[in-house]
């Protein structure tokens, strides 16, 4: 930044590699998709010297996007590393999906990184989304910076984009949000458009000139002073504002010019402190070029002004039984603490964990403790085991590049940990931690699977343990009331996604079936009935005779089961047995084959037989009765009713209460939330609400959030019963 210059940037083709946490930067790109991330990695590690032209091509072509899902989706779909060296700092780039539906993995981007590169494009702005990892990176004090990109775009205009960041990202606080550097035009094309040929830098008042794909440096043009000079002097005040030496602010009023050192050293401490927040602008380099429009620029932002992971708050950890343990630095020498933030696959080398080492020193061929617990609700069994560490790497697109050790800061990749997953703690043997979980978010929107054939089914079940093992926003049901195996996932490409990779990685193909939710019968009306098995056969026959009531009782009482028999008509020893035949009928339904609950059946009188009497008989006429009651009433079907908690913004309050209407949901209540947001709650039937998390993201433009719980079951509308008893009866 100001006055410095890039010095000799890292040789192509070889691994990055870090001593000390001070020669490291870990930094995550956000920003939404098509904003220019990957493209903005590519032209990093080519003007670091991480790459060449010709090495571009030999590693395929993409440094981050290489995975073959990613290139059939034609987007991001995973968390992507990619480290280059600048000025002898490591700088470990950090690319995450811009899609809505891969959240979880530019959650885990956020957990490894120390900073945050926001990629905004001039054609298209800003989204909600991306506004809300801003807020999210403001609550826990993660330093950002800001990166305009597409410039070259019709209409593009960099002006109006700082003005639109600083409005939506400044807050309360929009001098805290300003440009270091302003775009220098060159001439007109006949298309009417002036290209991007430079950069005029405003604190040490230089033209930082990329017409030949280099940077090279001269004074300004005479033109080019009174611009420079208005823009400065805002940027020097939002620096001195945020300036630790109080007296700066009174010095410069009083007409005191201060030093570009002074200025730029006081920047930095602000970047890193994470209470300003400069904006940049960047291109790829021309054909022949090496460095892009801004790449030296937020090369030497990143690693001036952002912090060093020894700057940072290393997450909380315990035993992993829970006991506290005292809060960790990050050391090389200090008690190892890691953290897998991404599982994948490799055909030739099996599970790769991609790791970020908090405390200590990860090195090759260690045995450490590997601990991961919280999620068995995403069907991640609770586990506490030694492993070997296999080879250590550093990935470069489709390249592992040998390491022997990952200091602390550092971020690596571990092969061969078979039962790591993704959000699991790597310690040492002898002193066994567990690292403060990070947020996830909730997978909501289900998809029910089964097996494409006899072979696949053969392989689901072990398919389906590595799926969620690389991914914890995915959650595996397997639901006891449906008979179903549910994905539950966070959105239609996360489900695509997880389909293909099921296929294409661990050779099991699935179809997508209709997702059922788990309905209940109940009676409409008392009735009584007579359940009569008497069968003779040849030797001992089957005789029973019992008699029963049943009748409506409030919902979630489940089945109670009555003995009035009175002299002796059934015997003491056969009425657990009718209890058990009735309680096993209801478990079958009594009318669309969905368990009957909320009644009281009452046993009122039978017969019985001194010989063919038995256990299995009366068991039979117990189940006879119960149907045969069920014949006489209306039986209801009940549905199971969630409390939704739906968390918009107030514009768009009108629309989402007038979709859950049409979803036959209640309001029960709304509340303001902070952020001009408001938290609609609302009790709607879950058979309405299977694709809410798509359905939300198109009325909220992508900002909306809700979560589910649920309430209880209530009787369906009678003309929706009607129709699911038709379903039923089509489909045999």
């Amino acid at each position: 930044m100001g006055d410095k210059s890039s010095a000799h940037p890292g040789a192509a083709g070889r691994a990055a590699t870090a001593a000390q946490p001070s020669s490291i930067r870990n930094v995550v790109l956000v920003g939404h998709s098509g904003s220019g991330k990957t493209t903005l990695v590519e032209a990093l590690a080519l003007a670091s010297g991480a790459v060449t032209r010709a090495g571009r091509v030999e590693d395929g072509g993409c440094l981050s996007d290489y995975d073959e899902i990613e290139h059939r989706q034609q987007r991001s779909v995973q968390l992507s590393l990619v480290p280059v060296e600048f000025n002898g700092i490591k700088i470990n780039v950090l690319d995450t999906p811009g899609y809505a539906d891969f959240v979880g993995e530019l959650r885990a981007g956020l957990r490894a990184a120390d900073a945050a590169l926001f990629v905004v494009s001039a054609a298209d702005g800003v989204d909600g989304a991306t506004r809300m990892v801003w807020e999210e990176c403001a609550a826990v004090g993660m330093p950002r910076a800001i990166v305009v990109t597409h410039l070259d775009a019709a209409r593009a205009d960099f002006d109006e984009m700082t003005a639109v960041c600083r409005r939506v990202f400044g807050g309360d606080d929009p001098d805290a949000v300003l440009p270091l550097y302003l775009p220098l035009h060159g001439e007109e094309g006949p298309d009417g458009q002036a290209p991007v040929a430079g950069l005029i830098g405003l604190l040490s008042r230089q033209i930082h000139d990329y017409t030949s794909g280099v940077r090279v440096e001269r004074p300004p043009d005479a033109a080019h002073l009174p611009l420079i000079q208005r823009a400065r002097d805002r940027l020097i005040e939002g620096i001195i504002a945020e300036s630790e030496d109080e007296t700066l602010m009174d010095r410069y009023l009083g007409g005191e010019e201060i030093d570009v050192k002074t200025l730029v050293e006081d920047l930095e401490t602000a970047v890193a402190r994470g209470s300003f927040h400069p904006v940049l602008a960047a291109a790829a380099a021309p054909e022949g070029g090496t460095q892009g429009l801004g790449t030296i620029e937020l090369l030497e932002l990143i690693t001036g002004g952002f912090p060093t992971p020894a700057e940072r708050e290393v997450p909380a950890v315990t035993t992993p039984h829970g006991d506290p343990r005292p809060p960790l630095a990050c050391d090389p020498e200090g008690p190892l603490a890691a953290e897998v933030v991404k599982t994948s696959s490799d055909a030739y080398v099996g599970r790769l964990s991609l790791v970020r080492v908090f405390s200590g020193t990860l090195r090759t061929d260690a045995t450490v403790h590997v601990s991961g617990h919280g999620m068995e609700d995403r069907g991640h069994e609770d586990h506490d085991v030694d492993e070997r560490i296999g080879a250590l790497s550093s990935p470069f697109g489709k390249q592992q590049r040998p390491l022997t050790r990952a200091v602390a800061g550092d971020i690596a990749c571990v092969a061969k940990l078979t039962r790591a997953e993704t959000g699991d703690t790597i310690s040492a043997k002898d002193e066994p931690l567990l690292m403060e979980p990070w947020v996830m978010p909730d997978p909501l929107l289900p998809v029910a699977i089964q097996a494409h054939s006899k072979q696949d089914e053969d392989k689901l079940s072990q398919g389906l343990s590595r799926l969620v093992a690389e991914d914890p926003t995915m959650r595996l049901e397997q639901n006891q009331d449906t008979g179903q195996v549910v994905l539950w996932c966070l959105g239609e490409a996360h489900v695509d996604v997880a389909l293909e990779r099921l296929r294409a990685r661990y050779g099991v193909a699935v179809d997508a079936v209709a997702h059922k939710v788990s309905l209940r019968e109940t009676f409409g009306a008392r009735a009584s009935a007579r359940g009569r098995h008497v069968k003779q056969s040849g030797g001992h026959g089957q005789y029973a005779i019992c008699e029963i009531e049943v009748e409506p009782l409030p919902g979630g009482s489940g089945i109670e089961f009555v003995d009035k028999v009175v002299g002796g008509s059934v015997p003491r020893q056969f009425i657990p047995s009718v209890e058990k035949g009735a309680r096993a009928q209801a478990a079958r339904g009594v009318a669309t084959g969905y368990p009957l609950v909320d009644v009281r059946i009452t046993l009122t009188d039978g017969k019985a037989h001194s010989v063919d009497s038995s256990d299995a008989a009366f068991q039979t006429a117990g189940a006879l009765a119960v149907r045969e009651a069920a014949a006489q009433v209306r039986i209801h079907l009940l549905e199971p009713v969630a409390e939704l908690r739906v968390l918009v913004g107030d514009e768009y309050v009108g629309p989402v209460m007038s979709d859950l209407s049409g979803r036959r949901g209640r309001v029960v209540g709304t509340e303001q939330a902070a952020g001009a947001r408001t938290l609609v709650r609302a009790e709607v039937p879950e058979i309405e609400i299977g694709r809410y998390a798509v359905d939300l993201r198109s009325l909220s433009h992508g900002t909306g959030r809700f979560s589910r719980s649920y309430v209880r079951h209530e009787p369906m509308p009678p003309q929706v019963a009607a129709k699911i008893r038709e379903q039923q009866e089509e489909g045999g």
